[in-house]
């Protein structure tokens, strides 16, 4: 791996520094420097402090107790406005552009050039496309940014960031919502950041990556620094144990066997939806766990959507327990025994302000309500909190909101309330996006456990390792066609992104 600068001098440094919010101790003492031209990754699990210290540079929050030096100068990092005077800025996982306006627009927002008390649109273009060409990362300045693809919208979010000429740029999982190619071009960019004397922080949950692109890596728990080492001194293995504690053991479970007996549960036959996926058929076999691979924009998620419910098909058939299946809505879907764990946990599966409660019973209400006694309260909580207990879920208690809920306690909200149902079919739609290892591990047992039970699962996912690891039976789409079906040791990494890569 290319090192970056190896006679660094520490630009930030943190010195004992704590963070509370409320009783929760976010960040305790913590002691840490970040290098000019060195990307410092930090790793943990939901929880450990990573955020909120990535947070504290940016100045959304301001830190309780220890100090923070910029240059080796004590700075109060106030609020964001302040930290980007500093040149401290960062890029989120969830994007904050205006999807209305133009890439220019949302370049230059607050730094347009201007002549007089007039905006000067010739300078001001002028201005990004320097910026654009000084960093070999080009969008066509006049593209509405709500008609670009996520990685492009990413990459208008970095140009923002490099346009305030950032001396330091916090990246929170920036690829959770890439492509492995995608996923490359911003390792690249990253490390030529680095080159130029930029230093990096890199927030992620994908080790692998961690170890391919990091200088330094920091290793978080429950708010405390474990250790911060060179990243050659680290491997998966010892990151994990230093994240959980624990030994790293195997992340996924062993592979329940199928009988080969087994009844088809969920026939798909030329399932087509114009402009979202053409001609797809399939078959899951009761107890079998159906991996769909493919590059972000694939058809993956619309189909999985057009199974479960949610939009309709142009034409095709879906059988379900031999019988033909028309798709009406999802709660047609429910009744019939299906379940979904959405992509989006946020825009497709909560309702953050509510209550842990609510969101696991939602769409079960009618099964605890009587025309004469109305619903039934005790039913209701003893039906939630079970599946809770079973989904291993760590809250406060059922009536908190799920919104003061970690990423990976959030994810699991959605398998309890999947769980409720006791589902035939699971349609799991990146279940373990954005999510610590702790939690993967416990999704990746939940999920096996219906396997074993006979249920049927049907895992979409981008992580190729979660596909090989879970999967018996895995297709492959690209351009919204199924383009290869692989069985048993046929899973591999290269079989994968050969196929996902196939052109027409």
């Amino acid at each position: 791996m290319e090192k970056h600068n190896n006679n660094a001098k520490a630009f930030i440094s943190f010195d004992k520094v704590s963070k509370s919010f409320g009783a929760t101790k976010a960040l305790i003492n913590c002691s840490v420097s970040f290098e000019v031209g060195k990307i410092h990754a930090l790793v943990g699990e939901n929880g450990a402090g990573k955020s909120t210290l990535g947070k504290l540079i940016l100045g959304v929050h301001k830190h309780d107790s220890g100090s923070i030096k910029i240059d080796g100068k004590e700075s109060f990092l106030s609020s964001p406005r302040e930290s980007v005077k500093q040149g401290l800025v960062g890029i989120s996982q969830e994007l904050s552009l205006l999807p209305d306006r133009s890439v220019v627009d949302n370049i230059a927002i607050g730094r347009e050039t201007t002549i007089g008390p007039f905006v000067s649109n010739k300078q001001t273009l002028e201005k990004v496309e320097a910026v654009m060409e000084k960093y070999d990362l080009y969008i066509e300045p006049s593209r509405v940014v709500g008609s670009l693809s996520v990685a492009d919208q990413q990459k208008v979010e970095i140009l923002r960031a490099l346009n305030t000429n950032a001396r330091l740029i916090v990246f929170d999982e920036p690829t959770a919502r890439l492509a492995s190619h995608e996923a490359d071009q911003l390792h690249n960019l990253v490390h030529s950041l680095a080159k130029s004397g930029t230093a990096v922080v890199y927030i992620s949950h994908f080790l692998e990556e961690v170890l391919k692109i990091s200088d330094t890596i920091t290793l978080l728990r429950n708010g405390e620094k474990v250790r911060t080492e060179p990243t050659s001194k680290e491997t998966k293995k010892s990151l994990i144990e230093g994240m959980t504690g624990r030994d790293a053991g195997n992340l996924f479970p062993k592979k329940p066997k199928i009988n080969e007996k087994s009844e088809v549960l969920l026939k798909v036959k030329s399932l087509s939806r114009a402009n979202e996926f053409k001609d797809v058929s399939f078959e899951i076999k009761k107890g079998e766990i159906l991996g769909i691979a493919g590059l972000v924009g694939s058809g993956r998620s619309e189909l999985a959507h057009a199974i479960y419910g949610n939009r309709m098909p142009d034409s095709g058939s879906i059988e379900l327990n031999g019988k033909e299946f028309i798709t009406k809505n999802v709660a047609h879907s429910i009744k019939n025994g299906m379940a979904m764990v959405p992509e989006s946990r946020r825009d497709q599966g909560l309702i953050l302000e509510r209550s842990l409660l609510e969101n696991t019973s939602l769409p079960y209400l009618e099964q605890f309500t009587s025309w004469i006694y109305g619903l039934n309260k005790n039913d209701e909580y003893s039906e939630v909190d079970d599946s809770c207990k079973t989904t291993m879920i760590k809250h406060g208690g059922l009536e908190k909101e799920v919104q003061y809920l970690s990423g990976g306690n959030q994810q699991k909200v959605l398998f309890a309330r999947a769980a409720m149902n006791k589902p035939k079919l699971l349609i799991a739609d990146e279940p373990t996006r954005g999510v610590d290892i702790g939690a993967k591990q416990v999704i990746y047992e939940l999920i096996s456990q219906l396997s074993k039970v006979g249920e049927a699962v049907l895992l979409i996912s981008s992580e190729v390792e979660e596909i090989i690891g879970m999967a018996h039976r895995t297709l492959v789409m690209s351009r919204g066609k199924v383009v290869a079906e692989l069985k048993g040791n046929q899973i591999t990494k290269s079989a994968i992104m050969e196929a996902a890569f196939e052109q027409d």
